[in-house]
């Protein structure tokens, strides 16, 4: 019997509704009926604190009980929302031999761990889909398309526009301005940068690109490609400019190329996006 891929859940950031599970686990079933695939979601992800699952001391031990269990062949994040960055350089500093073993997939607030985790050499942080995503408008497709990569490593999932032999990385927009600066903010030397961001007004957008552009680091990029802005509310006055716009406007003030879209965002279509060299 092939052993099978271990993948434990953990929620660094907000709570999953208790549904969730059942409805992966099913798809699972589907995908895997062989049982190559096993989930196991980490009963801190059910755990409240205010905004969070859990205080910040919980969220980085059930992070580390996964990441640190050589049982596990990856680790998933169940939801983003916000709050991986309050645990992050604890996640960081509790690491172990068994954790540079592993896929780690998240993304969008999830970007934080994912950034220290690549600044530190330690595992394969991959940007994809979380399991809450079962959840968005076709969303099954967006958690194939995970485990596709994580359990086959199935090309397909990739990112389309991703130059073989290139490194790149991939962000939310605020989420990448916030992190710059910190303790997290890796080495994106030669990196193909994508990025992307949800419910944002273009003021912020402008004002977060004005910020990641300027960064020395960011500047020592290949380039930066933009995924999908969704949801951008309307602003008063009208912005005149939209996220592209804004985009190329301030690679090219810092000296950045801007090598088009990028097929990843807040939905379904979401590409799978592995840090360093995919």
């Amino acid at each position: 019997m092939v052993k099978p891929v271990r993948i434990g859940v953990v929620a660094p950031a907000s709570r999953i509704d208790p549904a969730v599970p059942a409805e992966v686990e099913a798809l699972v079933r589907r995908l895997y009926p062989d049982g190559r695939v096993e989930l196991v979601f980490d009963p801190q992800c059910f755990l409240t604190h205010n905004h969070f699952a859990g205080d910040d001391a919980a969220r980085a031990e059930g992070f580390l009980r996964v990441a640190n269990d050589p049982a596990f062949d990856a680790l998933w994040v169940a939801r983003g929302g916000y709050g991986s960055n309050r645990p992050a350089e604890a996640i960081l500093a509790g690491l172990t031999g068994a954790a540079r073993d592993k896929i780690y997939m998240g993304f969008s607030d999830t970007g934080f761990v994912l950034a220290g985790l690549h600044k530190a050499g330690i595992g394969r942080p991959t940007h994809g889909p979380v399991a809450h995503d079962i959840r968005r408008p076709g969303g099954e497709a967006a958690i194939a398309r995970a485990l596709a990569w994580i359990a086959d490593g199935d090309r397909a999932a990739l990112e389309p526009g991703l130059t073989p032999g290139r490194k790149a990385a991939a962000f939310n927009i605020t989420v990448l301005s916030q992190l710059l600066g910190t303790a997290l903010q890796p080495d994106l030397t030669d990196h193909e940068l994508l990025l992307e961001d949800v419910g944002e007004y273009m003021y912020r957008l402008d004002r977060a690109l004005f910020h990641i552009t300027g960064n020395a680091g960011v500047r020592r990029v290949a380039g930066i490609r933009l995924g999908r802005c969704s949801d951008i509310p309307p602003n008063d006055p009208d912005f005149g400019m939209t996220a592209e716009d804004v985009c190329r406007q301030w690679c090219e003030r810092s000296g950045i190329p801007y090598l088009g879209s990028a097929d990843i965002g807040h939905d379904a279509g979401n590409r799978v996006v592995p840090f360093g060299f995919s």
